[in-house]
């Protein structure tokens, strides 16, 4: 097969794995039963939702095994752990085995949240590598595909499986242990590094693929809505979300169509004339440097920094609280999700879980959609003062939460899955520009820890503060109380977020400028 169609059969390849690899993402959408069958505490079971960040501590051994082994093994290593931490999981909840201390399922979920690092990581350095001069683009359209995890597991569910409602648990702890490794099995073949020719272009392939994946995540969103949603059946929804997850491959296929024609025309031309002109070939083995100034894919030079180095720049800290009163806030907000919407009464909580995932996915790729129609105008903004004006809107959600109706809670749901999606995919592509890309791997996983550590702070305040209002005769808090401190501290910690990211711009401004 032809360079370019493995280049573009690669990036497939992660975002099927992408798509399955957001486990974490559906822990709300069963949170409330698990809740029930374990007989813990409101805080015992924000820990359980912490202990799946808290894997996330440990995600810089992804980074150094990806320095000394294949990929293909990290990424089997990864989902192995993802096997193991829920599987064990799945059994106790079906009594195949008989006694599981809470201890134990708190490590177990610490586990499988380690497996998704090593997922990532793989995901990160092939895109990376294999796009050089799309990096953006390529990675933020990929990894937009983590936000429909939630959404496909649940179609999955109500579709294939349709458990009894005191199975659900035990059914999305299966899938999550099966279907990440049986993915990654299929696609390690695909997932790859290429050695390019000559760099590619940005295209009719991107803009097939951007076509496809708006696509899927409009469907995603209409299918959330719980009106549109009860005229069909599950299964066709399920059906509908198979083939639009199945349908970049015709990206790669027609790739490899055109690149078969393109060369039987050139062996044909060289057929025919005796004085060949070596000349004509040049540019396809020409040299990568001159290519990419050629085609406006400018030679980028960046300063290789270690993360002892790395650990004591104002920029770094500055950026990881960025990160953890953006994205981390957003994510402790998601896993609390299935319980803030029982406070207020909405039985359907995997509808919203859906539209959280959804939203969440149409912000990872609005990053992509953006640089890949503006990377070339002077106005467009630099990744710092991008995050910090998604923060604003942010802090507005959580504050719009304090009105305790439905309707708030879907609106707030929507901007919070838009905002910390876009600023959990800008910040791959901001630690290469910050760091280097030599010591991404590890980097980007020592930044990540910030997301156990704020998932703790922020969903136990959540929880203490649940715990308080809760009614003793039924064990459990009803009303907008519930819930009302906890939202004006988000607020407050997201807006503090954003000076912070002004404040980063404000220092990186004349290195973004040079870039520019």
């Amino acid at each position: 097969m032809f360079p370019s169609s493995l280049q573009w059969l690669s990036l497939v390849g992660i975002i099927w794995l992408q798509s399955m690899s957001g486990t974490n993402s559906d822990f709300p959408a069963y949170s409330s039963q698990l809740k029930h069958l374990l007989s813990i505490s409101q805080i015992q079971l924000n820990n359980l939702a912490f202990a799946s960040d808290a894997g996330k501590l440990f995600g810089w051994f992804s980074g150094i095994a990806a320095l000394h082994l294949p990929l293909w093994l990290v990424l089997v290593i990864g989902t192995t752990l993802g096997l193991v931490g829920y599987g064990i999981q799945f059994l106790f909840l079906v009594n195949q085995i008989t006694s599981l201390p809470y201890w134990q399922i708190f490590l177990l979920s610490c586990l499988a949240g380690n497996s998704v690092c090593w997922i990532n990581t793989v995901s990160y350095l092939i895109t990376i590598r294999n796009f050089p001069s799309d990096q953006q683009i390529a990675v933020g359209l990929a990894t937009s595909y983590v936000g429909l995890s939630a959404k496909i597991y649940t179609a999955m569910i109500t579709s294939i499986f349709r458990p009894p409602p005191n199975r659900k648990a035990s059914t999305y702890l299966l899938l999550n242990s099966v279907v990440p490794i049986v993915i990654s099995i299929l696609t390690a073949p695909l997932i790859r590094e290429v050695e390019l020719i000559s760099p590619t272009q940005m295209g009719g392939e991107f803009a097939v693929l951007f076509t496809i994946t708006v696509a899927t995540g409009i469907y995603a969103v209409i299918s959330s809505v719980g009106y549109v949603s009860s005229q069909f059946s599950p299964t066709d929804y399920a059906a509908g979300l198979g083939v639009l997850l199945v349908a970049p491959l015709i990206v790669p296929v027609v790739n490899t169509v055109r690149e078969g024609l393109k060369r039987r025309r050139s062996m044909n031309r060289v057929r025919g004339v005796n004085d060949f002109n070596f000349g004509e070939i040049s540019i396809v083995g020409g040299n990568l440097e001159s290519n990419m100034k050629e085609e406006g894919g400018e030679i980028r030079v960046r300063e290789e920094i270690g993360v002892k180095m790395m650990v004591r720049r104002v920029e770094f800290w500055l950026y990881y609280f960025v990160y953890m009163f953006g994205a981390t806030l957003g994510l402790a907000f998601c896993s609390n999700l299935g319980q803030i919407a029982e406070s207020r009464w909405v039985s359907n909580t995997s509808s919203l879980v859906s539209l959280s995932s959804s939203f969440g996915f149409f912000g990872r790729l609005m990053p992509s959609l953006l640089e890949y129609f503006f990377s070339k105008s002077k106005n467009m903004v630099s990744r710092p003062a991008f995050i910090g004006t998604l923060m604003a809107p942010m802090a507005g959600a959580f504050f719009l939460l304090l009105n305790s109706s439905e309707l708030a809670l879907y609106i707030s749901t929507a901007i919070v899955g838009v905002c910390s999606g876009a600023i959990t995919s800008l910040t791959i592509s901001m630690t290469r520009d910050l760091f280097g890309t030599k010591n991404f791997s590890i980097n980007h996983n020592i930044l990540v820890t910030n997301i156990p550590i704020g998932s703790f702070l922020f969903g136990y305040l959540a929880a203490l503060f649940y715990q308080r209002e809760v009614d003793e005769e039924h064990g459990r808090c009803m009303g907008g109380e519930c819930y009302r401190k906890t939202f004006i501290i988000w607020g407050s910690v997201c807006s503090l977020g954003s000076l912070l990211s002004f404040m980063l711009y404000v220092r990186t401004r004349k290195d973004y400028l040079q870039r520019s």
